[in-house]
């Protein structure tokens, strides 16, 4: 067995390398019949859980310079080459677009002979709701001749691994859909399997071939697996902390590990707690010696837990205790061997129980692979603005902890994309990294989800369908945004068509007074106390506000598409659609009394949310929006309030989720110049300890929850006023809302560069200091007035 430093320098160190460059697809692969199967091993069960090694050797006649392979397997994969590190995956998608990684071996490999070796795991019906499946099988296609010599077929060598499985009980309380917990027995689990020589050869059988591995191009399988390239680079692995010591049961005083090894005598329990400090997302590697028969259980929390199931000040310890998922290990005796689950976890806090037998066990070290898409921070804001610095690094965490080979809404709870959390979570990357793969393929993968009625399920992949009607809506929402960010129109002339099922069937349900009717499924909107199980308030055949806002919403940003690149028959009736749901609302919804929107006709409950839309969309007569704003700012949730001699009734309060939506609102209405007012929700939870941001407020399931993190865009584009004015982010709008800032300095990444802006007061004067990209126009508003912006650098004097 390796060493664990030795592991972890070529494991970095191969990493590395097979990131320097990534090679697309043959074309001519793409088409063409595969040679390479699809094998399993003998007499193993084809759905239930199961982990597998699998290896092959191959002899080179000299150390190649590249050799390309397509690597898939179902669960997933896990690959080692001459007993390190090469890749793993496949990254999530559905039997008709399932994925394969292109992965270069050659760094890795010498002259003379290799082994290739995989682990191939299925965790059958406890698997991921996020993990489609059809059986369990592994796969291996060269890209060329020259790489066929290590095609999958029935020459691979196999051997299930019994000492490797999932534990009997997950401990988590409350919804959970992600990784089960995993158990590893030592005494049983195949330590050699991508070594040299393998001590237990006679254990080890050829593959049987299941199919043959097939494009979905060459439309020639035999299967069920539809081949496609995964076209994301690979997710960004690097060593970090797992924690240190805070409390300790069963030894004398709190020890040092894991700075410094840690010896559990015979016949012992020892509970050590370990605080990172901040959430991560990492594989756990625990690397032991000794202490056969003994029993390591680690378990992984977002927060402790006070006596009443609270959490409180994450910071605080005393009196707290853990639970959630763990993963459990058995000890062979060996000396430094190193355990991990086979997909990673989501902890601040660790716990570390050990209870020895009649061995002493040395815990020698415990560490943590990162794990998360590879976005890099490029843009940048610099303000007088309290708690700045930990509200943006905070946003910027959240944000890359739910973003992996997919968004996902929370990644210790769920690990899904859902739209209503993806669309937040794209933006944010257009934003803050320039980097639209990701987004990119979460459009297509949704798209990929829709069913005959025409409408995208709420969260895809899963293997659980799950529809949330309004999702649907925000999927076309989030086409816009993509087509306005980033220059691609190719995709989104690709995917419109399919956005016209949505529209044709929320159309279908509009009563013929212009509000949306009753519709099928979860109508959810937000989490607040107002809108039952997150949907808001309907009459016995609908009449919502809120629903019939939202479609106005989607109805806005699809006749836009459809001028630009379908049909105008469709923009016209799309635009005649907001007409008459526009007079329906300002008829049937606006309430005079208050000079606010009621939720439906009946007038008998009241939202921040549909004002909010009502603003955001133009329902609201210009000149009534900012009265209708102020409104919602002042209003209370249970509670009336006065606001310039007039009553504000009880409202529905807005989740983090939907302040987004406030920030769109404020813009509307000219009153951003209080955004920054409204960043109140998001210091209260710094001052709770949370390092990332919560899926709503106290109490909350989730402290990890990327549609929370919306502040991180609205600074660029709210207040520093960085948008996109035309497609593909082709021209800009400045339009900054600085309120009583005297300096900010900001930065957004743009395809040709860098968008930057500096505004500083002096006096009475204020000047702005602008650098676009070369080529670039567009125009600075301030106090309602224009100025025009060239390429390259220009200062202007603002009044």
């Amino acid at each position: 067995m390796m060493r664990p430093l030795v592991f972890a320098l070529l494991y970095f160190f191969s990493y590395s390398l097979l990131a320097q460059e990534e090679k697309p697809l043959n074309p001519a692969l793409v088409a063409a019949k595969w040679h390479a199967a699809w094998i399993a091993c003998p007499d193993a069960p084809q759905r239930d859980e199961g982990v597998y090694r699998f290896r092959r050797e191959i002899t080179l006649p000299a150390k190649p310079e590249h050799f390309w392979v397509h690597v898939s397997a179902d669960n997933r994969f896990l690959l080692h080459v001459n007993g390190q590190y090469a890749g793993e995956g496949p990254a999530r998608g559905d039997l008709f677009h399932w994925r394969f990684e292109t992965l270069d071996l050659a760094p890795l490999l010498h002259s003379g002979k290799n082994v290739i070796a995989a682990t191939v795991w299925n965790f059958g019906t406890r698997a991921p709701v996020a993990q489609m499946s059809n059986r369990t099988g592994f796969l291996l296609q060269g890209d060329t001749a020259a790489e066929e010599i290590a095609n999958t077929d029935g020459s691979w060598l196999v051997r299930q691994d019994t000492g490797r499985g999932l534990a009997a009980t997950n401990h988590v309380k409350g919804y959970y859909a992600a990784g089960p917990p995993e158990r590893v027995d030592g005494r049983l689990t195949i330590w050699s399997w991508d070594a040299e020589q393998v001590p237990d050869a006679d254990q080890w059988h050829h593959a049987i071939v299941i199919g043959r591995a097939a494009t979905r191009e060459a439309q020639d399988a035999d299967n069920n697996w539809e081949l496609v390239q995964d076209p994301l680079p690979p997710m960004e692995h690097r060593l970090v902390d797992a924690g240190k010591p805070v409390r300790v049961d069963g030894l004398d005083a709190v020890p040092e590990f894991p700075a410094q090894p840690l010896k559990v005598p015979a016949h012992t329990h020892v509970v050590l707690l370990l605080d990172n400090g901040v959430l991560e997302t990492a594989y756990p590697e625990l690397t032991m010696s000794g202490g056969r028969d003994a029993e390591v259980r680690l378990t992984y929390a977002e927060a402790l837990y006070d006596e009443h199931g609270q959490k409180g000040n994450r910071n605080e310890i005393a009196g707290r205790h853990i639970e959630g998922m763990d993963d459990t290990f058995m000890s062979d005796g060996g000396e430094h061997r190193s355990y991990q689950p086979l997909w990673w976890r989501t902890w601040r806090y660790l716990q570390i129980e050990v209870t020895t037998k009649d061995e002493p066990l040395r815990l020698d070290n415990l560490r943590g692979w990162f794990n998360a898409y590879p976005f890099e921070e490029k843009a940048s804001i610099e303000a007088d603005i309290p708690d700045l610095k930990k509200l943006w690094e905070t946003g910027w965490r959240t944000a890359r902890l739910c973003a992996h080979e997919t968004y996902m809404d929370a990644p210790y709870w769920e690990q899904l994309q859902y739209v209503g959390d993806t669309r937040i979570q794209a933006l944010i990357s257009y934003a803050m990294t320039g980097d639209s793969r990701l987004a990119r393929q979460a459009i297509t993968n949704i798209e990929a989800s829709l069913v005959p009625e025409g409408l995208t399920q709420s969260r895809y992949p899963s293997r659980l369908p799950q529809f949330i009607p309004t999702f649907s809506l925000l999927w076309v929402d989030m086409l816009h945004d993509y087509w306005m960010y980033v220059d691609d129109e190719a995709l989104v002339r690709e995917v419109l068509p399919h956005t016209r099922g949505v529209m044709d069937w929320y159309a279908s349900h509009l009563r013929p007074d212009g509000l949306m009717g009753r519709v099928r499924w979860w109508e959810f909107a937000d989490w607040t106390s107002g809108y039952p199980d997150g949907v808001p308030p309907q009459e016995a055949d609908g009449g919502s506000a809120f629903l019939t806002l939202q479609f106005i919403e989607a109805l806005h940003d699809a006749a836009e598409m459809e001028r630009h690149f379908g049909s105008q028959e469709r923009a016209a009736a799309y635009q005649a659609m907001i007409e008459k749901s526009t007079d329906a609302l300002n008829r049937l919804c606006w309430d005079a009394r208050y000079g606010v929107y009621a939720d439906t006709p009946a007038k008998n409950s009241y939202s921040q949310q549909a004002n909010v839309l009502a603003v955001w969309q133009n329902v609201a007569p210009r000149a009534l929006q900012k009265k209708v704003l102020e409104r919602v700012l002042a209003s209370r949730e249970g509670q009336g309030v006065q606001i310039e001699g007039s009553t504000v009734p009880p409202m529905s309060a807005m989740s983090y989720y939907f302040r987004f939506y406030l920030a769109r609102a404020l813009e509307a209405a000219d009153l951003a110049d209080r955004y920054l007012e409204e960043l109140a929700p998001w210091r209260q939870m710094l001052q709770l300890g949370l390092s990332t941001w919560a899926e709503q407020p106290e109490p909350t399931r989730s402290d990890c929850h990327a549609w929370s993190a919306s502040p991180n865009y609205d600074l660029l584009t709210v207040v520093a006023g960085i948008h996109p004015a035309s497609p593909g982010f082709k021209t800009v709008r400045m339009e900054p809302h600085l309120g009583r800032l005297t300096h900010l300095d900001a930065a957004m990444p743009h395809e040709g560069g860098e968008i930057h802006v500096e505004y500083e007061l002096n006096g009475r004067q204020w000047s702005a200091h602008v650098a676009l990209p070369a080529g670039m126009t567009g125009d600075l508003v301030w106090k309602g007035t224009r100025y025009p912006l060239h390429g390259g650098a220009q200062v202007l004097q603002l009044p």
